[in-house]
């Protein structure tokens, strides 16, 4: 991890989107600093347990994530991060197949959701989930994107308001299920 560190500040530069009376926040992280990376690495450990190890953040890919072009969120519980959720401009996936089903591909007006996870032990407690995802869905409203879009396990997003589906994959890198890449109007 030393490559990483030459060019990364210890504390990470954040702006407080939300918080409450009871120690919790939402911060935009405009650059992420080492103090965070254990924690973000180990919450990510949650989304490879689930799909496979393409979405286990670490030192050689933290940086595709967190930097001025995503707009990475983190939950802060007590000064801990305990969930996070990142968006990235669908164009920045141009070169992947999947996004040529998108017929925004190329408009940016979409923010495609990477991931989104919370630690286990905050998930469905609090409705700490549910503020990181409707901070994010504001926040991406007032940067003027008209869509948010990702996939999900099949069945997921009718949950979702006002939201279609544009493609079922029957095996979404190798998580031996179908996910649905969906759209959202913001």
């Amino acid at each position: 991890m030393q490559q990483l560190t030459l060019n990364i500040t210890e504390e990470s530069e954040v702006k407080i989107i939300a918080s409450s009376a009871f120690n919790f926040k939402i911060e935009l992280v405009l650059q992420i600093g080492k103090k965070d990376l254990d924690e973000v690495f180990n919450i990510s450990k949650d989304l490879a347990d689930n799909f496979d190890n393409n979405f286990l953040l670490n030192e050689n890919n933290i940086h595709k994530y967190f930097n001025k072009h995503t707009l990475p969120f983190f939950a802060r519980y007590k000064g801990k991060i305990i969930g996070y959720i990142i968006g990235i401009p669908i164009e920045n996936f141009k070169s992947e197949a999947w996004a040529r089903y998108d017929t925004n591909l190329g408009k940016n007006n979409t923010l495609y959701t990477y991931a989104y996870i919370m630690k286990k032990k905050y998930r469905k407690v609090g409705g700490y989930s549910k503020t990181l995802k409707r901070v994010y869905i504001n926040w991406a409203k007032k940067q003027n994107y008209k869509f948010v879009s990702g996939h999900v396990k099949q069945g997921l997003s009718k949950k979702f308001k006002k939201s279609e589906i544009i493609k079922i994959f029957n095996d979404w890198y190798n998580s031996n299920s179908p996910f649905e890449y969906y759209r959202r109007t913001l």
